[in-house]
């Protein structure tokens, strides 16, 4: 049978609270799950005040608006990150600058962001590749001597920290993603999260279309009208219902897939020891929630054909991002290839394997030992003491 890349699941009461949010009557959404929602992320996360969005690009391009960016103004991020993060500052009439990644995270690199930084530079957008923490001590310091918004993408990082701190939860604003492919799911959703004071009134009607609608709710004015621009940001409560239902198993949700992660490290430790691939990287001050796990192979070449070789297996591996400055659109801003040559490289070489919630053992050493299968056919030789250590089970 074939193991597909990713699974979406459903862990019990999904089902059970739309039925509760229909028999409520208020489907249309900021009802009672949507409460929930935003009371658990803000309880469990430390934020000051958490809003669900239809996705993590409706929560960025909220992010844009609050931050008054508009044409002239320039965008600090890395290239090898989903378009959405470019798009919704491009929307606004922005110009991206886009900045390498380092080897070992592939999150930004903070030693080039200053470099980077003209007169027109508005906001530093760190993405947290794989829910690896970016280098957020030395951004945050940058921006506040830059005079500078941070707008974390969190859209993978949902309850991973850096040094203790969550996630989205850093900077002045934050988004996150409940997408399908994503730890937590309600098929399409994310969340604005809002972590400095300025921006709380005007989050609220910039996800109501532009208008004063929340606080006409809680009757802090007599009637609601257009007062600013905005869209229509809000996902329906049966989203919102099951979200919850998946937001109440994080923790078990989490702890099942770090042990998928600690068990392919482990099946593939060999590997990294031999030089031939390299294990995802994560420091001490850092902690992930194994959203993905991937291996760096040692060329492109062998990246493609492994690809290939795993797709023959019914293995759903993939690769990555094509860094947004190569694209069509990075070309017509003016990028070229090679200007930045680390993103490039690495983005040539990733592999990710299958890993979702119900990924079981034997399926996973089926994936380890198709792997090694092909590396051990002179695509990659492996010691016969490598072979033997990756065929033993771990605990």
């Amino acid at each position: 049978m074939a193991i597909p890349f990713n699974k979406p699941f459903v862990v019990g009461k999904e089902l059970f609270y739309i039925s509760q949010a229909v028999l409520e009557g208020n489907l249309a959404g900021d009802g009672r799950f949507t409460k929930l929602c935003h009371r658990w992320m803000e309880e469990r996360f430390g934020a000051r005040k958490v809003l669900l969005s239809t996705s993590c690009t409706a929560a960025l391009e909220m992010c844009a608006i609050l931050a008054d960016i508009g044409p002239g103004d320039e965008v600090i991020m890395p290239s090898y990150t989903f378009v959405s993060t470019a798009n919704a500052f491009v929307l606004r009439g922005a110009s991206i600058k886009f900045v390498d990644i380092r080897k070992d995270t592939l999150n930004i690199d903070e030693t080039l962001i200053e470099a980077a930084i003209t007169d027109r530079t508005k906001a530093i957008v760190p993405v947290h590749y794989a829910g690896v923490g970016c280098e957020m001590d030395t951004i945050m310091e940058i921006a506040e001597r830059h005079n500078l918004l941070v707008i974390e993408d969190a859209a993978q990082g949902v309850n991973a920290t850096y040094k203790g701190r969550y996630l989205g939860t850093i900077g002045h604003l934050g988004t996150y993603s409940f997408h399908e492919t994503k730890n937590f799911i309600s098929g399409e959703g994310g969340a604005l999260v809002i972590n400095d004071d300025r921006f709380l009134e005007r989050a609220e009607i910039i996800r109501e279309k532009g208008t004063n609608r929340s606080q006409f709710f809680r009757g802090e004015v007599d009637k609601y009208t257009w007062v600013d621009v905005g869209s229509s940001y809000l996902p329906s409560e049966m989203i919102a219902a099951f979200l919850y239902a998946q937001l109440e198993e994080a923790e078990a949700i989490t702890s099942k897939r770090l042990s998928i992660v600690g068990y392919y490290s482990q099946k593939f430790g060999p590997l990294q020891e031999q030089g031939l691939a390299r294990l995802p990287f994560c420091s001490g001050d850092v902690c992930h929630n194994a959203h993905m796990f991937y291996l760096l192979l040692s060329t492109a070449r062998q990246r493609d054909e492994l690809l290939a070789y795993l797709k023959n297996q019914g293995v759903g591996a993939v690769f990555h991002y094509v860094p947004l400055h190569t694209s069509p659109m990075g070309r017509e801003m003016g990028y070229e290839e090679g200007d930045l040559p680390l993103t490039e490289d690495l983005s040539s070489r990733i592999l990710r394997l299958p890993c979702y919630f119900d990924l079981t053992r034997e399926e996973q050493d089926r994936v380890v030992g198709h792997v090694f299968g092909f590396l051990g056919q002179g695509k990659g030789r492996l010691s016969d003491a490598a072979l033997f250590s990756a065929s033993q089970e771990v605990s």
